[in-house]
């Protein structure tokens, strides 16, 4: 596995690469990107623990942009890492609840370019945006119900996106929808052709909403998570138990085993 930790310079300054998230300073906007392309930046524990701190640090920043490197934005948890552990599941779920509420709860404006893909896990991090802008071909759901694993830890921020029919409707289907179809229901708030023009655009909002007054802007975001609800700890905590309560079951375990099965085909 590759972690990297290290500088690059970019034309408008320095890339920051730790743990396969890359970070990268645009005068008053922050822009995080998933880098493991070649995994369709497939997420492991490390990685979300990564992401947090980014968030975390990011105070100075006026907003933020969250992308991945590559065609795709996030294709959900890295589940052959469950294969020797089984308690990796359980981290990832409790990692991936506390990104999306630091993403909701940061007084920064985020705004997501979910290009290519944003699957399960993938899926779940749009609840963390303010902005998703997406692509025409995306796929986008959370298919995990099929493997016995809960999407509920996504049920908080989903329901405020949707409403609760279409949220209802996305966590029991565990098929997949498009970008166009992702817009219509409001899981995306503006959807374009390529992956290169989703984080563009991604960027180019950013920067408007960083170039606004600060402070309103965080008391605004504030204010609408304290009337949905979103911006209170325990309904993450919740959804959270109810996700974790079916790891190690034996219906997890054996959705697990058969999907390994197949890949090894």
């Amino acid at each position: 596995m590759r972690w990297f930790i290290g500088t690059a310079s970019t034309a408008n300054g320095i890339l920051l690469f730790f743990r396969m998230i890359q970070s990268e300073p645009r005068g008053s906007v922050a822009i995080l990107r998933f880098d493991r392309a070649d995994k369709r930046n497939a997420l492991t524990p490390k990685m979300l623990g990564s992401l947090a701190s980014h968030i975390d640090t990011a105070g100075s920043a006026h907003a933020i942009v969250l992308s991945g490197v590559g065609e795709a934005f996030c294709a959900g948890f890295d589940l052959s890492l469950c294969r020797d552990d089984p308690g990796v599941l359980g981290q990832l779920l409790a990692g991936l609840s506390r990104v999306v509420r630091l993403l909701r709860q940061s007084p920064a404006p985020v705004v997501i370019s979910a290009h290519g893909a944003a699957i399960a896990g993938g899926c779940a991090l749009l609840g963390g945006g303010d902005i998703v802008v997406t692509t025409d071909g995306a796929k986008i759901g959370y298919p995990v119900v099929r493997l016995g694993i809960s999407p509920a830890v996504s049920a908080p921020t989903l329901r405020c996106a949707v409403g609760d029919g279409h949220a209802r409707a996305r966590m029991l289907d565990s098929g997949l929808i498009d970008g166009r179809r992702a817009l219509a229901i409001g899981l995306a708030h503006e959807c374009v052709a390529t992956a290169a023009a989703c984080e563009a655009r991604a960027i180019a909002i950013a920067e408007e909403l960083a170039a606004k007054p600060r402070h309103a802007l965080a008391y605004t975001k504030r204010w609408l998570n304290e009337i949905d609800g979103t911006g209170r700890d325990d309904a993450y905590g919740a959804a959270l138990e109810v996700s974790q309560s079916l790891v190690g079951g034996q219906e997890e375990r054996e959705r697990l085993e058969q999907l390994w099965m197949n890949q090894a085909r």
